[in-house]
């Protein structure tokens, strides 16, 4: 298992759907994080899940003749040359509060032939555009300078026209104009996330009937069913723009409780990250369903005795001011850094029409505090409560002639590895990575040894 990442796909109206990506970022010690924010029971973006409601209402939806071309980029400060077109501004979603959502959109080559796709981060409260975009699956990369980028020719807009979504309100250069917005959950996340898509498919009307794919990250386990249930609810009542939505794919999907406490605990023991002493006291005083007070001492134990490593790629090096070296998959454990200086240069937020001044603060890549890791045991341990059938028996998936990982097929859904990889697939892995994104957008598993 060492260095894998886990996908699902899921199936909605019949079509293969992928499930399992990353999500938010804290340095070091995720479970001693997700501890704390259990005892308190609170946070800036709820981690227990409020329903979706099941009523309908039309949503708001304002005027956006003209506002495409406003927010097209003419070319970011220090970007190479590329051809294809790229966008970014606000949506308005609810004009009385003066809440906005901030968006950046790379189309493909040749965008009229391919699918829609939305990223959204998880956290809660990361940035899908200064961790999914500029370090993961966009079509650049911020330079060690922290003032010019890179070209990522595995960017997903090679497949299709990805769309990067900073949502809720108060995440990167989202914003509201009411402070009460910054406190937010579940289910007023995903009526924004919908809300920003009617409206934006207004704007950019060409796309209304595309194919369209939600994907996502860690605690988009929660954002991206929760946004496809409301999606396909509305579908079929209301008398606005009918979402033509066809799949859906998370890494490392935060789903449940229960199973992320077992599912990294066993992945830290597993891997020699804890002593077989610290694991056998969890196990035998841990309900994980209801964890107990001595539980949570354990569980503290075990997260001390991680020490100090980069949790999200247990075998890369740190970021440090005297070592700038690259993880074994050759990704710079510094390229956060470099994010937060280029997003917050004066010329850089004025080439992505953002609106600094609306915003609590400087951009910042998170804004939530229960960012952790979901390793691969989470998602196994999650997979029988599905209770569907096999279809397609494991076997290993290949990418240039080398294992890319592994699949097994269920009854509409998919689990998928990515060998050699960390928490963020698309920035470890990236040639893995888009050959598992074809596949999903071609509606076919990952390719065997021909």
């Amino acid at each position: 298992m060492r260095g894998s990442i886990f996908f699902l796909f899921l199936t909605l109206s019949s079509l293969v759907a992928l499930v399992h990506c990353y999500g938010g970022r804290v340095k070091f010690d995720p479970l001693g994080k997700f501890i704390e924010s259990r005892r308190v029971k609170t946070s800036v973006n709820h981690m227990f899940t409020d329903d979706v409601s099941t009523e309908y209402s039309p949503v708001y939806v304002g005027v956006h003749d003209g506002l495409k071309e406003l927010d097209k980029i003419l070319k970011l400060p220090g970007q190479p040359s590329v051809k294809f077109d790229q966008y970014s501004g606000y949506v308005t979603v609810d004009p009385t509060a003066g809440r906005a959502l901030f968006y950046y959109f790379t189309e493909a080559v040749n965008p009229s032939s391919k699918p829609l796709v939305l990223w959204l981060n998880g956290g809660p409260g990361c940035s899908s555009f200064g961790y999914g975009a500029m370090t993961e699956l966009g079509p650049f990369r911020v330079n060690p300078d922290g003032k010019t980028l890179w070209h990522n020719k595995y960017a997903w807009n090679n497949v299709a026209n990805v769309l990067f979504l900073e949502s809720p309100a108060g995440v990167g250069f989202s914003y509201s104009n009411t402070t009460s917005d910054y406190t937010t959950g579940d289910k007023q996340t995903a009526a924004d996330s919908y809300t920003f898509l009617v409206n934006w498919l207004e704007r950019f009307p060409e796309y209304k009937i595309r194919d369209f794919y939600i994907t996502g990250e860690s605690y988009a386990g929660h954002y991206v069913p929760q946004l496809a249930d409301l999606i396909l609810k509305n579908n079929k009542i209301t008398n606005q723009t009918v979402i033509n939505l066809k799949g859906i794919a998370i890494g490392n999907a935060y789903i449940d409780s229960t199973d992320f406490l077992k599912g990294i605990v066993d992945h830290f023991w597993t891997s020699a990250l804890i002593s077989d002493e610290i694991h056998r006291r969890i196990v035998e005083n841990c309900n994980y369903s209801s964890p107990s007070k001595k539980c949570y001492e354990y569980l503290g134990e075990a997260s001390k005795a991680v020490g100090n490593i980069f949790i999200y790629d247990i075998y890369a090096p740190l970021c440090s001011s005297s070592s700038n070296s690259s993880s074994l998959s050759g990704f710079d454990p510094c390229s956060d850094n470099y994010v937060l200086t280029y997003l917050n240069t004066p010329e850089v937020q004025e080439a992505l029409h953002a609106n600094v001044t609306g915003n609590p603060g400087p951009w910042n890549g998170c804004s939530g505090d229960t960012d952790g890791i979901v390793p691969v045991t989470t998602t196994r341990y999650s997979m029988p409560k599905l209770g569907a059938p096999v279809k397609t028996p494991w076997y290993p998936w290949y990418s240039k002639d080398e294992v890319g990982g592994y699949v097994v097929e269920y009854e509409n859904v998919t689990f998928v590895s990515i060998r050699g990889s960390g928490h963020f697939v698309p920035s470890y892995q990236p040639e893995r990575a888009l050959t598992f994104f074809t596949s999903f957008i071609d509606g076919k598993l990952p390719p065997g040894l021909n």
